[in-house]
């Protein structure tokens, strides 16, 4: 006998551990006594539902036909020769082939409006079964499967619902483990994955320690939702700028470009759409409280901020910051020459061309940097050009394989 306060019980337990409605637990239970009564009392091929009262404590059960027609099924003469039948099927190779009527979950038009006159081509009747409650061995197996298959589809797709939409969005998880590189990051309900090459170099991780991620992507075609992490993205640095800096997310100011060398240095070029408002020193904030904020996420990766402009000279002599450029000259096929004074040269390319390279990264232009004093010496490490970021997700084979 079923015992339907325990049941009740259960049910609610499951749906608060699993954060799921307490009528998808219904339904799913509902469905595994279907499969139990189906495997014990009624024939394979039909289709049984069942109907749980929980304030009554009892069982409904019914088998369902669908009205059907020499349109939508074949009728095979059950008196007909097999090898004819094979032979009239072999026939119909050029045509798509009609399922096969079954009288256990098929009703004929004319025989179903016998039972209910106005019913339609495609409708389902339903017929009464015997109310039953001993079911065998073997049937709960079935019913225990069917409920544990349920459960794992409505809880993917409840947490398939919760971060669909939340691409590009800063989330806070604990990290949980490590495999091959890649480190998986308990989200609550949901478990990330930070790939080797979306996390910070020389970033070292530890299991339990909190940290902040960017979403890049939730995947939907693994068995349960796949959600991306970055901390590598150069994405990532500018959502943190928008959970310190009010104005970025009010839109007075906004994040025009940004380039990274993830670890190391970090350019963003910030414009204003008002008047009066300074928009590097919104990001910088009061004695460089908001920066900081940033930076310290970040494990003190440099972050330098320049104002945007839609002059190039401008925007690439901003975009060589710390360095003070004399002049630029524009060049044909989006290339300029950038003079700066001899005492900043080392500043204006930077370590390992570094400084320069992110600025061409940023700008979009290749950058020359030269000396004032010797504009036609090219200088070691002076010259960069604008290549695309090297933060890109990792191709879809390899997530599958770690997640699915």
């Amino acid at each position: 006998m079923l015992d339907i306060k325990e049941l009740s019980k259960a049910v609610r337990q499951v749906a608060e551990e699993k954060g799921l409605a307490p009528e998808t637990i219904i339904e799913a239970i509902e469905s595994s006594i279907a499969a139990a009564y189906k495997r014990d009392y009624a024939d394979r091929g039909g289709v049984v539902r069942c109907k749980l009262d929980e304030k009554a404590g009892t069982l409904t059960f019914w088998q369902v036909k669908t009205v059907v027609d020499e349109t939508t099924v074949r009728f095979v003469d059950e008196n007909a020769e097999e090898g004819e039948e094979e032979k009239r099927e072999s026939n119909e190779d050029d045509e798509q082939k009609l399922p096969r009527f079954n009288p256990e979950r098929h009703i004929a038009l004319e025989e179903a409006r016998k039972i209910k006159s106005d019913v339609a081509l495609g409708d389902e009747l339903t017929f009464p079964l015997e109310t039953k409650d001993d079911f065998g061995r073997i049937a709960a197996q079935t019913a225990k499967q069917v409920i544990l298959q349920k459960l794992r589809e409505s809880e993917r797709e409840s947490i398939l619902a919760e971060w669909t939409g939340k691409a590009g969005q800063i989330v806070s998880g604990e990290i949980q483990r490590f495999d091959r590189g890649n480190v998986f990051i308990n989200l609550g309900r949901a478990i990330g994955v930070m790939f080797a090459n979306e996390s910070i170099p020389n970033e070292h991780y530890r299991a339990g320690e909190r940290l902040r991620f960017l979403v890049l992507a939730v995947q939907e075609d693994t068995r349960m939702p796949g959600i991306i992490l970055s901390r590598a993205n150069p994405q990532f640095v500018a959502e943190l700028f928008k959970v310190e800096v009010p104005e970025l997310t009010e839109g007075t100011i906004e994040i025009k470009e940004i380039a990274r060398e993830p670890g190391n240095r970090t350019k963003i070029a910030v414009g204003s759409s008002a008047e009066g408002v300074d928009p590097v020193g919104a990001l910088v904030g009061q004695r460089g409280t908001r920066v900081m904020a940033v930076n310290n996420e970040l494990g003190n990766e440099k972050i330098d901020i320049i104002e945007w402009s839609d002059d190039p000279e401008n925007f690439i002599a901003n975009a060589l910051s710390p360095a003070k450029v004399e002049r630029v000259e524009i060049l044909p096929r989006r290339e300029a020459r950038a003079f700066v004074p001899e005492s900043q040269l080392s500043l204006a390319i930077g370590r390992g061309g570094q400084n320069v390279r992110l600025a061409a990264k940023l700008t979009g232009w290749k950058i020359d940097v030269r000396s004032q004093s010797h504009p036609d010496e090219a200088q070691e490490g002076g010259t960069a050009v604008a290549a695309e970021s090297e933060n890109a997700a990792p191709e879809n084979d390899e997530k599958e394989d770690i997640i699915g």
